[in-house]
């Protein structure tokens, strides 16, 4: 049983709210994480054979939301009714201990500096006049100076493989030079190329670019982090986003975190938990803890607090925000209140390239964290002035490994039959002979795309659903295509049979059916000035000083990187701040 007052409450247990609910059971305190899904051990998910069986891992997304109970609406434009999204496709929130960290796939990036503080970096750089109209561009109110020594406790608790280029001013390594300093090397070097990365590898190189290994939370050797677990290597089964790592090599919060967590006395886990609000007291100004239903007995249970902690997915975060009364909602008409402002997403599109039918890639062999990449059009990396966009994108060779099921729903793609012999045997040569290099670039955030309470639909509870309007901007569209423009040089240099370029058309819509990316940001973003933000720069809510919001939802807008490295940094850097400085003196901390 559970205690009616604990020091902290932490919601979710994913890599936030693991992360939060180990450090400050370290400091003392007792902490209770509340789970709206089932406990989730990789004893038991990661159990082989059956952890890699596609239909049920990929297909029937056991490892993911239940949208049958609570979903999210979408439109794309302010005079659209928004429907709700009813079939996981364009993105694949997780439920379950571990939360996305356990179906991820393990690319683990820190973040270009350049990107803390965009709008400075493009004022200075374009002036104001660059920044489209109704652009919500700005910056984080956090330096990467400051989340060094974060980024570096993360790695070493996920066992990120990575190859460095600087360490302390030096260059030591082939890593990527765009890269920002590092205080230490990687903790595991990093993972080996398949061969369809190795192509990409010498290609990019050849006509200028500088191609380096992804880091990746894949374990490329044996390893044991600061909390004593231990990881095994990777086998490059291909069996990583939407599956439980059965070899122990992917970092999830149930293989990384969890197990010591377990074992602290002063932490309690309680799953089928889904948290309906955020008590607050009579003037609203603090939090007295949260209201739950146990989905087990179907009763509410409230449960008291000193410290609640919100690190659920994205837009779980800014969910519970506007049904807790936290913070003003955002109204893109009067452009007042900050909950659900900067709602950001990522753009990706993928190429393809056919080689000749004496080199097999392998499709099956893969890792999801590793492969090869370029950064050349990444950030600030590359001159934007003659381009009229903000924004940029890594290109890479990632390949994960395909799977039999995706290899025929997805087809030969190209100009090749659409049925008949012509189909099958276009099916095989793309599986054989192909290779895929993916466009995972950066989204702004626009004055009209936002989250809010849906007010016409609600969940299985009786609460209002989240209402998502988003759709592609003109400065993303021709981001894209610019980038993706230079791949085709690396294309060429593969000596690619054929090949067909994946891009962003002119005016295109954003499509629910298909999936993109989960990689969802924005709605609580953190910064300096409380009319432009929820949180403050140690992810503290402006308007109720004992909630911390940690989360990509901090993102005031979405960057060309994979996300989950920089919510683990940002999640120490929060912990440390909560240890060092809110205990001490609860209330708002000084913006230093």
């Amino acid at each position: 049983m559970c205690a009616k007052k604990v020091d902290a409450v932490v919601i979710g247990a994913g890599w936030a709210g693991s992360i939060l609910a180990k450090e400050l059971t370290e400091a003392g305190l007792s902490v209770v994480m509340l789970e709206r899904g089932d406990e989730r051990a990789t004893a038991v998910e990661g159990d082989y054979p059956t952890s890699i069986d596609e239909l049920r891992g990929a297909i029937r997304h056991r490892l993911f939301q239940n949208m049958s109970k609570s979903t999210v609406t979408i439109r794309n434009t302010l005079d659209q009714e928004a429907l709700p999204y009813r079939r996981l496709a364009a993105f694949l929130p997780g439920e379950g201990v571990g939360g996305a960290g356990l179906h991820w796939s393990g690319v683990h990036f820190r973040v270009a500096p350049d990107d803390l503080a965009l709008r400075t970096n493009v004022v200075a750089r374009y002036g104001k006049s660059f920044i489209p109209e109704g652009m919500n561009l700005q910056d984080y109110g956090v330096t990467y100076e400051e989340l060094e020594p974060f980024f570096d406790k993360a790695e070493k608790v996920f066992g990120t493989s990575g190859e460095p280029y600087t360490i302390n001013g030096k260059v030591v390594g082939k890593g990527n030079r765009f890269a920002p300093d590092r205080s230490d090397a990687f903790p595991l070097p990093a993972m080996g190329d398949v061969y369809s990365a190795s192509l990409f590898r010498t290609a990019a190189a050849s006509v200028g670019y500088h191609p380096y290994a992804l880091p990746a939370a894949n374990a490329s050797a044996q390893y044991t982090n600061p909390y004593g677990a231990q990881m095994g290597p990777c086998n490059f089964c291909g069996y990583c986003s939407g599956y439980d790592c059965y070899m122990y090599s992917k970092a999830s919060p149930n293989v990384n975190i969890l197990p010591a967590l377990r074992q602290d006395s002063k932490f309690t886990l309680i799953t089928k938990a889904h948290v309906l609000k955020v008590n607050l007291d009579a003037d609203r100004k603090k939090a007295t803890g949260v209201t739950y239903l146990d989905l087990r007995t179907r009763k509410q249970v409230e449960l008291d607090a000193d410290l609640v902690i919100i690190s659920a997915f994205q837009f779980h975060n800014v969910h519970l925000m506007l049904l807790s009364g936290i913070g003003q909602p955002y109204d893109p008409k009067q452009n007042t209140g900050t909950v659900g402002r900067n709602f950001v997403y990522q753009t990706i599109t993928t190429s393809r390239a056919w080689l000749s039918p004496k080199q097999y890639t392998n499709l099956f062999v893969g890792a999801g964290g590793a492969g090869v990449a370029i950064d050349d059009f990444n950030s600030m990396n590359f001159d934007h002035g003659p381009l009229g966009f903000v924004g940029g994108s890594p290109v890479w060779v990632n390949q994960a490994g395909v799977k039999p099921i995706a290899a025929a729903v997805g087809g030969p793609g190209g100009k090749a039959p659409t049925w008949g012999e012509g189909y099958k045997d276009a099916m095989v040569d793309t599986y054989r002979h192909s290779l895929t290099i993916d466009a995972h670039g950066s989204n702004m955030a626009y004055r009209d795309v936002y989250l809010d309470l849906d007010p016409t639909y609600t969940n299985a509870y009786g609460q209002p659903l989240l209402r998502m309007t988003f759709n592609w901007k003109e400065n993303d569209i021709r981001m894209n295509q610019y980038v993706v423009g230079k791949i085709e040089p690396v294309i060429k240099a593969m000596g690619a049979t054929r090949y067909s370029l994946g891009m962003l058309k002119d005016g295109e819509v954003f499509d629910t059916r298909r999936y993109q990316t989960t990689h969802l940001g924005g709605g609580a973003v953190m910064g300096t000035d409380p009319k432009t933000s929820c949180v403050n720069r140690y992810l503290q809510s402006w308007d109720v000083s004992n909630v911390f919001v940690i989360g990509a939802s901090a993102f005031p807008q979405g960057m060309g990187y994979n996300p989950t490295g920089m919510v683990a940094a940002l999640a120490y850097w929060a912990a440390y701040h909560i240890r060092t400085t809110y205990l001490k003196n609860p209330g708002p901390m000084v913006q230093a």
